[in-house]
């Protein structure tokens, strides 16, 4: 069995997420010009992000949950943004994602030194941080 690649993977979860918006948006009695609509972004964006072929940020994720009235970070899950599993990390991640004070790229940069804080933790062995030298 061939190992996933990062793109496949990537793939997966914003497809999952297009099929999940697609679901939800149904669900409401939305079309996809009226969801766009009252999301803010374009009609093309939005079927592009359903069809898994653009992976959205979390502030245009934001949008689309408050357009649809669902939770953001059922999205942001979906998206891959923040993991579902045990919990980890998910409040610094959230606190990061609703801070409107910083840019998305800032955003996106706290959350990758914060999971490589995690990783390498991690990779130390234990859930104690490394001692300083």
């Amino acid at each position: 069995m061939a190992k996933a690649t990062m793109g496949e993977v990537v793939g997966k979860t914003v497809g999952s997420l297009g099929d999940y918006l697609r679901e939800q948006r149904v669900g409401a009695r939305l079309s996809l010009r009226q969801l766009a609509d009252q999301a803010g972004v374009s009609n093309p964006y939005l079927s592009q992000i359903e069809r898994g072929l653009r992976k959205p940020s979390a502030e245009v994720l934001t949008q689309i949950a408050k357009a649809l009235r669902i939770s953001a970070e059922q999205l942001y899950v979906r998206a891959g943004i923040i993991s579902p599993e045990d919990g980890v990390g998910g409040s610094v991640e959230l606190a990061v994602l609703n801070d409107t004070g910083l840019t998305e790229r800032q955003k996106q940069s706290l959350l990758d030194v914060y999971a490589s804080f995690l990783a390498m933790n991690g990779a130390v062995g234990g859930d104690e941080p490394p001692t300083p030298a």
